[in-house]
């Protein structure tokens, strides 16, 4: 694994932070059509249907069941499924029935500050040290510069304060997703993922049609939504973040979530119509800031998966 980033890397976490960040805008215009839980549920199953594909034609399987540790990793891949996919995605999916994309966006630079004291207290060898505590801090400021007040007015609704709650849950589900992710024996990422997100569309598939039925057609716009929502930020982000953390390291891939509200504020202000905040570039300024101060050459750190 090198140790420099490289601008190939540079450009696919860019990239992976824009079409995070764009995920937001897409489960606010799929609400539109389906409801929440259908919506986790879709982007899962295609999602899963696009990893078993790429495993395929790769040539690659799913983790044995035969083995000791192959039973590990299944055990990891569910809890994966769970706290990676199923559980945040339909948190975020409600959530933004009630709160705009931008705070839902902003919500996912916490998931930094949730897995430092879990890995510190469930990782070997993963410390708060006083370099990284900083780091993520600078950046926790520039996302809070960027909601600014108004972002936390109360629109009036009933469930707008429950529904910013489970826009942070969905933030610490994927702290504890990547500390299963960090703690799972050593076996080919893609493969992990496909066995990740096919336990997310079990689980997710029979609840979402108990709990909401059999969807019908909708318009074309939610509908595109929510394959962009299975196809970019599930299936092909989770190609990247395997590429990134093997050659750059899961340090510089966790970066990528400092990224994710500038772009979701971006998003919603352009093709949403929500307010753009002056606060932005002042905001993006701090939240670089961290991103380079974190990049520690000696740091393991640990790959976090946002929301996406």
């Amino acid at each position: 694994m090198s140790d420099s980033p490289g601008t190939t890397n540079w450009a696919k976490l860019l990239f992976l932070g824009v079409i995070w960040g764009a995920s937001f805008m897409a489960v606010s215009l799929a609400l539109r059509g389906f409801p929440p839980m259908t919506i986790a549920a879709l982007r899962i199953l295609i999602g899963a249907l696009c990893l078993l594909a790429v495993i395929r034609a790769m040539g690659i399987a799913l983790p044995s069941l035969h083995t000791s540790d192959g039973r590990i990793i299944w055990a990891c891949a569910f809890g994966m499924g769970f706290f990676s996919n199923a559980l945040p995605f339909t948190l975020l999916s409600w959530g933004q029935t009630y709160v705009a994309s931008g705070f839902a966006g902003v919500c996912m630079a916490v998931v930094p500050l949730f897995v430092l004291p879990l890995a510190h207290l469930l990782v070997p060898g993963e410390y708060m040290t006083l370099r990284r505590t900083i780091s993520f801090l600078i950046g926790f400021a520039g996302v809070v510069v960027l909601i600014g007040l108004d972002a936390f007015r109360s629109a009036g609704t009933d469930f707008e304060s429950l529904a910013r709650l489970a826009c942070l849950g969905a933030s610490l589900c994927y702290a504890i997703g990547s500390i299963i992710t960090r703690l799972c024996p050593q076996v080919n990422m893609l493969s992990l993922s496909a066995a990740a997100l096919l336990c997310g569309a079990a689980m997710m598939t029979p609840a979402a049609l108990w709990a909401e039925g059999v969807p019908e057609l909708p318009a074309m716009q939610p509908l595109a939504a929510v394959i962009y929502l299975g196809l970019l930020p599930t299936a092909l982000a989770q190609v990247l973040l395997v590429q990134v953390a093997r050659s750059a390291g899961p340090a510089f891939l966790s970066t990528v979530n400092y990224q994710v509200p500038v772009w979701s504020v971006i998003f919603g202000a352009a093709l949403l119509g929500e307010t753009l905040p002056p606060q932005l570039f002042a905001a993006l300024a701090l939240i670089l800031g961290g991103l380079l101060l974190s990049r520690n050459r000696r740091a393991r750190g640990l790959p976090v998966k946002p929301l996406r």
